[in-house]
């Protein structure tokens, strides 16, 4: 029952990072050009799914509050000042969304609310990471890191990483969605983003692996564990070859197996702790009766129609997208 709930979690935060990146990703895009009929047709290709989207954020946390509660206790207090602005940030890019569409005058405000609300929440949500890699301090279960403990140089690298990783993804989407001028200015904007991705990704492996030694004798004793980063550089190489052939529907297939890969090698290095050298799965797992109570409701039929729903949604709006301008 715990590594259904755990297996449970990986989901939620992988299909989280997969759906709301490229739309975060999007929103980042947005904030960098200034010609009205290209705005319109980005937020076009998010616009039937973007708060679809962020619902698995919401699953993740729900997973985390019931099934591993000490982690929640013990990381909330840790992150509250990330997550409550990165909550502020989908807040108010969700507002900007629906404002900027019966605004006149005002619209500027709201495409610029729209693209700072998608890089605060994105580079929030990569310090968060970087601050739990790296290790808060605990004592006794409490955290004792200070108000600002989790702001280190390596989680702002990891800030800025995601937000570069998120823009990639979103470059892709939009290749895959748009056409014309936004799809060509998307394409352009892949190599560079796809070559910042690749430095970080290393940079933060060497760091990890640096920082923490039994990481490394366990790559080291398990050979095995290098399949996903050979994945992630087998999918960044046929990424490449799409971008060289104009090819429109394999950079953002590609683009998310590498951020699988990067999840999993992230996953593999620290198992089986929740929190890094702090508290195990095993121990972090709320009691059997309880993750067998939720089995029933959340794990048997609530997770699996939002999987259905969101299967349904998208195959709904596959193809090249339109305007935002009619999402209302």
């Amino acid at each position: 029952m715990v590594m259904f709930w755990v297996a449970l979690l990986a989901i939620s935060i992988l299909i989280y990072l997969l759906l709301d990146g490229f739309d975060l990703g999007v929103g980042m895009l947005f904030g960098l050009t200034s010609s009205k009929s290209k705005r319109e047709a980005m937020l076009g290709t998010v616009a039937p799914v973007w708060d679809g989207n962020e619902t698995w954020l919401i699953v993740t946390g729900v997973i985390l509050w019931g099934s591993f509660p000490l982690v929640y206790s013990m990381l909330l207090p840790a992150l509250y000042i990330p997550v409550v602005v990165m909550l502020l940030g989908l807040i108010l890019r969700g507002v900007a969304f629906e404002f900027r569409g019966k605004a006149s005058r005002s619209r500027w405000i709201w495409d610029v609310c729209f693209a700072t609300g998608s890089f605060a929440a994105s580079f929030m949500q990569g310090a968060m990471v970087g601050a739990i890699v790296e290790g808060l301090p605990f004592s006794n279960g409490d955290y004792t890191g200070g108000t600002f403990g989790w702001l280190t140089t390596f989680a702002v690298l990891c800030g800025i990483g995601l937000c570069f990783g998120y823009a990639l993804l979103g470059a892709c989407w939009l290749v895959r969605k748009s056409e014309g001028p936004v799809r060509d200015m998307a394409r352009r904007q892949i190599p560079p983003l796809a070559i910042s991705v690749l430095a970080f990704l290393v940079i933060v492996f060497v760091h990890a692996l640096a920082e923490h030694l039994p990481i490394l004798h366990r790559w080291i004793d398990r050979p095995y564990l290098f399949v996903f980063p050979l994945i992630g550089a087998g999918a960044a190489a046929v990424l490449a070859r799409s971008i060289l052939n104009h090819d429109d529907y394999w950079p953002f297939h590609m683009v998310s197996l590498i951020f699988v890969a990067a999840f999993g090698t992230l996953a593999l290095s620290f198992w089986p702790y929740m929190i890094p050298f702090v508290v195990t799965i095993e121990e972090a797992a709320a009691p059997h009766a309880s993750l067998a109570f939720m089995f029933w409701g959340a794990g048997l039929f609530v997770f699996p129609l939002m999987l259905l729903y969101m299967a349904v949604g998208y195959r709904i709006f596959r193809g090249k997208s339109v305007s935002a301008v009619d999402h209302y």
